[in-house]
């Protein structure tokens, strides 16, 4: 009977020495506001604040200084290490959505606006812009 109970005892020791952790744990870590390619698809020239609002979520920042500008930020670590960082800017006009820029890729079919900014149009254009364009198109030879 002490026999079983000293091999019992010897042969869990040896089990477990065997055991050695790995590393400590790391979380997970998620930052921002999860934008995903369908929502900034769904995003059309034209939609009012509240309408990208919705589509998007409450901005992670906004401006004071450029009221015309929502940024969203998005971040995943998972166990420590860096996995997807992802921006995305929605620039206004007035109350409109004028044009997006960030890290995500355009589908040809789509009519999103993830694009350059548009143009401005000529009736638009501060006179000082005019100026200087008038004077970069005249002939230096005249």
């Amino acid at each position: 009977m002490h026999l079983k109970i000293l091999l019992l005892f010897v042969a869990s020791l040896l089990f477990s020495c065997t055991y050695i952790p790995t590393l400590p744990y790391k979380i997970d870590i998620q930052q921002g506001n999860v934008v995903t390619q369908e929502m900034v698809e769904k995003l059309k020239q034209g939609m009012t604040r509240s309408q990208v609002r919705f589509v998007l979520g409450t901005p992670l920042i906004t401006d004071v200084f450029h009221n015309n500008r929502w940024d969203y930020f998005y971040y995943f670590a998972p166990r420590g290490a860096l996995s997807e960082k992802r921006k995305l800017t929605v620039i206004f006009d007035g109350d409109r959505l004028s044009h997006i820029e960030g890290d995500f890729s355009l589908s040809t079919s789509s009519d999103n606006l993830l694009s350059a900014p548009l143009p401005i149009k000529e009736e638009e254009r501060p006179q000082y812009l005019k100026e200087d364009q008038d004077e970069s198109n005249k002939d230096p030879n005249d």
